[in-house]
């Protein structure tokens, strides 16, 4: 091979490696961005707890006090932590969303005996696993969970005008 052919094979090697590799910088970047622009769910203020699903047949309906029918169960997020109040105890933690994913962190919560625990069981138990938060019609919030079929149903709060 003459010293002209290696020169050009070897340059049209080197103009497509480094075109290759400007794609790949290219779609990177892309999905970079792409991922920065997605927006952040807005999931502030107070939601009412509807139901807590396992599956089609283990769930729980979360029902205000019959005692104090106008007091409702309920998230709030603000900042970047949240509270729920049950009929009997109440849990707070930290949480961060990403998009449409959105992580609760490990919080506190009373531990105060109640004729009926299945709302703090419940919450305890699906609480680690939420993953994603899709809203509907900025009224309804579904807090999906890690395991197939587990989620939980949120209704947004008026807002109370003073």
């Amino acid at each position: 091979m003459t010293r002209t052919s290696i020169l050009s094979v070897a340059s049209a090697l080197t103009i497509l490696t480094a075109s290759c590799g400007r794609n790949k910088e290219n779609k990177e970047t892309a999905d970079n961005q792409h991922q920065e622009t997605v927006a952040n769910v807005d999931v502030h203020g107070q939601w009412y707890l509807d139901s807590i699903v396992f599956s089609d047949s283990e769930y729980v309906r979360v029902r205000p006090d019959v005692r104090l029918s106008s007091i409702h169960q309920y998230i709030v997020f603000e900042d970047s932590t949240y509270f729920i109040k049950t009929n009997c105890n109440s849990i707070s933690g930290t949480y961060t969303v990403k998009g449409d994913s959105i992580i609760l962190g490990d919080g506190a919560m009373t531990e105060m005996a109640c004729d009926d625990m299945s709302v703090e069981e419940a919450l305890r138990r699906i609480l680690p696993n939420i993953a994603s938060i899709h809203i509907q019609n900025d009224s309804i919030a579904r807090l999906d969970s890690r395991n197939p079929s587990e989620y939980i149903v949120l209704r947004k709060a008026p807002i109370e005008r003073k």
